[in-house]
Protein backbone atom coordinates (compact mmCIF):
# COMPACT_ATOMS: atom_id res chain seq x y z
CA UNK A 1 0.00 0.00 0.00
CA UNK A 2 1.23 3.52 -0.84
CA UNK A 3 2.18 5.65 1.94
CA UNK A 4 -0.16 8.39 2.81
CA UNK A 5 0.82 12.05 1.82
CA UNK A 6 -0.07 14.54 4.08
CA UNK A 7 -0.28 18.47 2.69
CA UNK A 8 0.05 20.32 5.42
CA UNK A 9 -1.46 23.80 4.63
CA UNK A 10 -0.15 25.56 8.02
CA UNK A 11 0.02 28.79 7.57
CA UNK A 12 0.90 29.66 3.95
CA UNK A 13 -2.66 29.98 2.80
CA UNK A 14 -2.22 33.87 4.62
CA UNK A 15 -5.74 34.20 5.42
CA UNK A 16 -6.21 34.07 2.05
CA UNK A 17 -9.30 31.96 0.48
CA UNK A 18 -8.02 31.85 -2.93
CA UNK A 19 -4.73 30.67 -1.89
CA UNK A 20 -6.21 28.15 0.10
CA UNK A 21 -8.44 26.74 -2.38
CA UNK A 22 -5.14 26.83 -4.42
CA UNK A 23 -3.56 25.08 -1.95
CA UNK A 24 -6.11 22.37 -1.92
CA UNK A 25 -7.04 21.83 -5.59
CA UNK A 26 -2.68 21.34 -6.45
CA UNK A 27 -2.01 19.03 -3.61
CA UNK A 28 -4.97 16.96 -4.72
CA UNK A 29 -3.29 17.06 -8.00
CA UNK A 30 0.09 15.87 -6.78
CA UNK A 31 -0.77 12.96 -5.08
CA UNK A 32 -1.80 14.14 -1.28
CA UNK A 33 -4.00 11.57 0.48
CA UNK A 34 -4.62 14.69 3.01
CA UNK A 35 -5.13 18.42 2.85
CA UNK A 36 -4.54 19.93 6.32
CA UNK A 37 -5.30 23.22 7.94
CA UNK A 38 -4.68 24.63 11.46
CA UNK A 39 -7.50 25.35 13.18
CA UNK A 40 -6.14 29.06 15.30
CA UNK A 41 -8.26 30.47 16.81
CA UNK A 42 -5.95 33.78 17.91
CA UNK A 43 -8.33 34.50 20.82
CA UNK A 44 -6.93 31.29 22.60
CA UNK A 45 -3.41 32.08 22.21
CA UNK A 46 -2.51 32.60 26.44
CA UNK A 47 -0.94 35.61 27.51
CA UNK A 48 2.31 34.36 29.36
CA UNK A 49 4.29 37.80 30.16
CA UNK A 50 7.93 35.73 30.79
CA UNK A 51 7.85 35.28 26.85
CA UNK A 52 7.40 38.52 26.35
CA UNK A 53 10.92 40.08 26.43
CA UNK A 54 12.39 36.01 27.03
CA UNK A 55 15.12 35.11 29.59
CA UNK A 56 19.14 34.61 28.96
CA UNK A 57 21.38 33.89 31.24
CA UNK A 58 24.60 35.11 32.96
CA UNK A 59 26.58 33.19 30.44
CA UNK A 60 24.56 34.35 27.58
CA UNK A 61 22.05 30.99 27.57
CA UNK A 62 19.00 31.14 26.45
CA UNK A 63 15.96 29.66 29.12
CA UNK A 64 13.06 30.92 28.03
CA UNK A 65 12.28 31.97 24.41
CA UNK A 66 11.33 35.85 23.50
CA UNK A 67 7.96 35.95 21.35
CA UNK A 68 6.10 38.83 22.73
CA UNK A 69 2.19 38.60 22.88
CA UNK A 70 1.00 41.64 21.19
CA UNK A 71 2.85 40.88 17.97
CA UNK A 72 2.31 37.01 17.89
CA UNK A 73 -1.43 38.23 18.56
CA UNK A 74 -1.45 40.78 15.44
CA UNK A 75 0.34 37.98 13.27
CA UNK A 76 -1.93 35.21 14.10
CA UNK A 77 -5.23 37.03 14.05
CA UNK A 78 -4.50 37.73 10.28
CA UNK A 79 -4.58 33.62 9.99
CA UNK A 80 -7.10 33.23 11.78
CA UNK A 81 -10.67 30.64 9.74
CA UNK A 82 -13.88 31.75 10.26
CA UNK A 83 -16.12 28.80 10.99
CA UNK A 84 -17.75 29.18 7.95
CA UNK A 85 -13.96 29.08 6.14
CA UNK A 86 -13.87 25.81 7.87
CA UNK A 87 -16.72 24.44 6.29
CA UNK A 88 -16.09 25.61 3.43
CA UNK A 89 -12.53 24.43 3.20
CA UNK A 90 -14.08 20.24 4.13
CA UNK A 91 -16.46 20.91 1.21
CA UNK A 92 -13.72 22.01 -1.16
CA UNK A 93 -11.30 19.25 -0.30
CA UNK A 94 -14.17 16.58 -0.89
CA UNK A 95 -14.81 18.44 -4.22
CA UNK A 96 -11.33 18.16 -5.25
CA UNK A 97 -11.41 14.44 -4.64
CA UNK A 98 -9.00 15.09 -1.61
CA UNK A 99 -10.26 14.17 2.29
CA UNK A 100 -10.07 17.45 4.58
CA UNK A 101 -8.69 16.98 7.77
CA UNK A 102 -7.37 19.76 11.02
CA UNK A 103 -5.25 20.04 13.83
CA UNK A 104 -7.26 20.72 16.89
CA UNK A 105 -5.31 23.06 19.28
CA UNK A 106 -7.67 23.00 22.39
CA UNK A 107 -10.49 21.16 23.77
CA UNK A 108 -13.23 23.64 22.55
CA UNK A 109 -11.43 23.91 18.95
CA UNK A 110 -12.26 19.86 18.77
CA UNK A 111 -15.67 20.54 19.81
CA UNK A 112 -16.92 23.22 17.24
CA UNK A 113 -15.32 21.35 14.12
CA UNK A 114 -16.51 17.44 15.38
CA UNK A 115 -19.29 17.64 12.91
CA UNK A 116 -18.03 19.75 10.44
CA UNK A 117 -16.73 16.41 7.66
CA UNK A 118 -13.27 16.26 8.65
CA UNK A 119 -11.96 12.88 7.57
CA UNK A 120 -9.18 12.79 10.13
CA UNK A 121 -8.11 15.03 13.10
CA UNK A 122 -4.49 15.64 14.15
CA UNK A 123 -2.57 16.21 17.61
CA UNK A 124 0.54 18.55 17.35
CA UNK A 125 3.61 17.84 19.09
CA UNK A 126 3.19 19.78 21.76
CA UNK A 127 -0.28 18.19 22.55
CA UNK A 128 1.00 14.56 22.47
CA UNK A 129 0.62 14.67 25.96
CA UNK A 130 -2.82 16.71 26.25
CA UNK A 131 -4.19 13.53 27.52
CA UNK A 132 -7.64 15.46 28.04
CA UNK A 133 -7.23 16.35 24.57
CA UNK A 134 -6.60 13.01 23.21
CA UNK A 135 -9.79 11.71 25.10
CA UNK A 136 -11.80 14.64 23.56
CA UNK A 137 -11.08 14.06 19.99
CA UNK A 138 -11.59 10.38 20.06
CA UNK A 139 -14.87 10.57 20.67
CA UNK A 140 -15.52 11.93 17.37
CA UNK A 141 -12.85 10.78 15.08
CA UNK A 142 -12.07 6.86 13.33
CA UNK A 143 -8.71 8.16 12.26
CA UNK A 144 -6.18 10.38 14.39
CA UNK A 145 -2.44 11.20 13.84
CA UNK A 146 -0.53 11.86 16.67
CA UNK A 147 3.33 13.49 15.93
CA UNK A 148 5.72 12.91 19.03
CA UNK A 149 8.34 15.89 18.46
CA UNK A 150 9.49 17.33 21.90
CA UNK A 151 7.60 14.61 23.74
CA UNK A 152 9.66 12.40 26.57
CA UNK A 153 8.97 8.33 25.81
CA UNK A 154 6.75 8.04 28.71
CA UNK A 155 3.91 10.64 27.64
CA UNK A 156 4.05 8.66 23.95
CA UNK A 157 3.40 5.36 25.75
CA UNK A 158 0.59 6.83 27.70
CA UNK A 159 -0.36 8.47 24.77
CA UNK A 160 -0.37 5.42 22.97
CA UNK A 161 -2.60 3.78 25.94
CA UNK A 162 -5.33 6.62 25.49
CA UNK A 163 -5.62 6.02 21.69
CA UNK A 164 -5.38 2.34 22.07
CA UNK A 165 -8.90 1.53 20.66
CA UNK A 166 -9.10 4.23 18.15
CA UNK A 167 -9.67 2.53 14.40
CA UNK A 168 -7.06 4.45 12.67
CA UNK A 169 -4.43 5.53 15.07
CA UNK A 170 -0.80 7.22 13.51
CA UNK A 171 1.77 8.14 15.30
CA UNK A 172 4.41 10.49 13.69
CA UNK A 173 8.25 10.77 14.55
CA UNK A 174 9.05 14.60 14.32
CA UNK A 175 12.26 16.66 15.28
CA UNK A 176 10.57 20.70 16.88
CA UNK A 177 13.37 21.79 15.25
CA UNK A 178 12.46 24.82 12.32
CA UNK A 179 14.62 24.15 10.07
CA UNK A 180 15.98 20.04 11.16
CA UNK A 181 19.36 19.50 10.38
CA UNK A 182 19.67 16.49 8.69
CA UNK A 183 22.50 14.82 11.36
CA UNK A 184 19.86 15.18 13.91
CA UNK A 185 16.97 13.67 12.06
CA UNK A 186 17.21 10.32 14.08
CA UNK A 187 14.88 8.42 11.36
CA UNK A 188 15.57 5.59 13.39
CA UNK A 189 13.17 6.72 16.42
CA UNK A 190 10.18 5.02 14.36
CA UNK A 191 11.16 1.98 15.51
CA UNK A 192 10.63 3.00 18.74
CA UNK A 193 7.00 4.50 17.74
CA UNK A 194 5.62 1.09 16.05
CA UNK A 195 6.06 -0.59 19.71
CA UNK A 196 2.61 1.54 20.36
CA UNK A 197 1.27 2.03 16.72
CA UNK A 198 0.92 -0.29 13.95
CA UNK A 199 0.51 3.03 12.09
CA UNK A 200 3.92 5.10 11.86
CA UNK A 201 5.10 8.06 9.97
CA UNK A 202 7.18 11.45 9.73
CA UNK A 203 6.58 14.56 9.87
CA UNK A 204 9.16 16.66 7.90
CA UNK A 205 10.85 20.08 8.31
CA UNK A 206 13.86 20.26 6.77
CA UNK A 207 15.22 22.68 4.60
CA UNK A 208 13.61 21.79 0.97
CA UNK A 209 16.01 24.73 -0.65
CA UNK A 210 19.39 22.99 0.59
CA UNK A 211 17.97 19.26 1.80
CA UNK A 212 15.67 18.75 -1.09
CA UNK A 213 13.29 16.13 0.11
CA UNK A 214 15.90 13.52 1.34
CA UNK A 215 14.87 13.18 4.72
CA UNK A 216 11.10 12.38 3.43
CA UNK A 217 13.06 10.10 1.24
CA UNK A 218 15.10 8.10 3.44
CA UNK A 219 11.80 7.92 6.11
CA UNK A 220 10.10 6.29 2.83
CA UNK A 221 12.76 3.87 2.33
CA UNK A 222 12.59 2.66 5.93
CA UNK A 223 9.05 1.91 6.10
CA UNK A 224 7.43 5.25 6.65
CA UNK A 225 3.53 4.67 6.37
CA UNK A 226 2.80 8.57 6.07
CA UNK A 227 4.61 11.78 4.96
CA UNK A 228 3.29 15.18 6.36
CA UNK A 229 5.08 18.17 4.65
CA UNK A 230 4.08 21.82 4.72
CA UNK A 231 2.62 22.63 1.79
CA UNK A 232 3.39 26.38 -0.43
CA UNK A 233 1.84 27.56 -3.51
CA UNK A 234 4.15 30.71 -3.04
CA UNK A 235 7.50 31.21 -2.88
CA UNK A 236 9.89 30.59 -0.46
CA UNK A 237 9.96 34.42 0.98
CA UNK A 238 6.57 35.04 0.82
CA UNK A 239 5.25 33.12 4.25
CA UNK A 240 6.53 32.17 7.77
CA UNK A 241 7.00 28.24 6.64
CA UNK A 242 8.04 28.65 3.22
CA UNK A 243 11.85 27.34 4.60
CA UNK A 244 10.45 23.92 5.32
CA UNK A 245 7.41 23.56 2.62
CA UNK A 246 7.24 21.96 -0.61
CA UNK A 247 5.28 22.72 -4.03
CA UNK A 248 3.37 21.12 -6.17
CA UNK A 249 6.60 19.78 -8.33
CA UNK A 250 8.14 18.39 -4.79
CA UNK A 251 5.22 16.59 -3.24
CA UNK A 252 4.83 14.93 -7.06
CA UNK A 253 8.10 13.93 -6.94
CA UNK A 254 7.86 12.58 -3.66
CA UNK A 255 4.33 10.90 -4.59
CA UNK A 256 6.44 8.72 -7.62
CA UNK A 257 9.40 8.01 -5.08
CA UNK A 258 6.91 6.23 -2.48
CA UNK A 259 5.92 3.94 -5.70
CA UNK A 260 9.03 2.40 -5.80
CA UNK A 261 9.89 -0.84 -3.91
CA UNK A 262 11.78 -0.39 -0.59
CA UNK A 263 14.59 -1.85 -2.14
CA UNK A 264 14.88 0.70 -4.98
CA UNK A 265 14.72 3.51 -3.05
CA UNK A 266 17.68 2.65 -1.03
CA UNK A 267 19.75 2.01 -4.28
CA UNK A 268 18.56 5.81 -5.32
CA UNK A 269 19.51 6.96 -2.20
CA UNK A 270 22.56 5.25 -1.99
CA UNK A 271 23.63 6.86 -5.12
CA UNK A 272 22.22 10.07 -5.11
CA UNK A 273 22.89 11.07 -1.74
CA UNK A 274 25.90 9.48 -0.23
CA UNK A 275 25.75 11.20 3.70
CA UNK A 276 22.29 9.19 4.03
CA UNK A 277 23.56 7.91 7.39
CA UNK A 278 23.86 10.53 9.04
CA UNK A 279 19.88 10.85 9.06
CA UNK A 280 19.39 7.43 10.79
CA UNK A 281 20.48 8.00 14.40
CA UNK A 282 19.04 5.84 16.96
CA UNK A 283 15.85 4.87 18.63
CA UNK A 284 16.10 6.14 21.00
CA UNK A 285 17.49 10.08 21.96
CA UNK A 286 16.97 13.23 24.50
CA UNK A 287 15.08 15.99 23.71
CA UNK A 288 17.86 19.00 22.27
CA UNK A 289 17.78 22.52 24.17
CA UNK A 290 16.04 24.04 20.83
CA UNK A 291 13.29 21.40 21.46
CA UNK A 292 12.98 21.84 25.13
CA UNK A 293 12.32 25.89 24.88
CA UNK A 294 9.82 25.28 22.02
CA UNK A 295 7.95 22.89 24.24
CA UNK A 296 8.50 25.25 26.97
CA UNK A 297 6.46 27.79 24.72
CA UNK A 298 4.43 25.65 22.57
CA UNK A 299 3.04 23.87 25.25
CA UNK A 300 0.83 26.92 26.94
CA UNK A 301 0.21 28.88 23.72
CA UNK A 302 -3.28 27.94 22.91
CA UNK A 303 -6.12 27.09 25.79
CA UNK A 304 -9.80 27.24 25.67
CA UNK A 305 -11.21 30.64 26.62
CA UNK A 306 -14.03 29.49 29.13
CA UNK A 307 -16.03 32.33 30.53
CA UNK A 308 -13.25 34.60 30.47
CA UNK A 309 -10.49 32.24 31.90
CA UNK A 310 -8.17 29.75 30.08
CA UNK A 311 -7.95 26.43 30.64
CA UNK A 312 -5.32 24.16 29.46
CA UNK A 313 -4.89 21.07 27.53
CA UNK A 314 -3.16 19.02 30.20
CA UNK A 315 -5.61 19.95 33.27
CA UNK A 316 -8.19 17.59 34.18
CA UNK A 317 -11.24 19.34 33.91
CA UNK A 318 -14.83 19.25 32.93
CA UNK A 319 -16.91 21.96 31.39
Amino acid sequence: MKPLMIAECCQNHNGSKEILKKQIHEAAANGADFVKVQAIRSKELTHRPRFDEGIIDEEGDIKVIKRPFESELARLSKLDLSLDDEAWFVEECWRAGVAPMTTAFTINGAREVKDMGYEAIKIASYDCASYPLLREVKKYWKTIIVSTGATYDHEIEKAAEILSDVPNFHLLHCLTIYPTPMDVLNLKRMSFLRRFSANVGYSDHSRVETTHLWASKIALALGAQSIERHFTVLEKDETKDGPVSINPEQLNELNEFAKLSRYEMIEVIKKDYPEWEQTIGSSTRNLTQAELLNRDYFRGRFASLVNGEYIFNWEEVNF
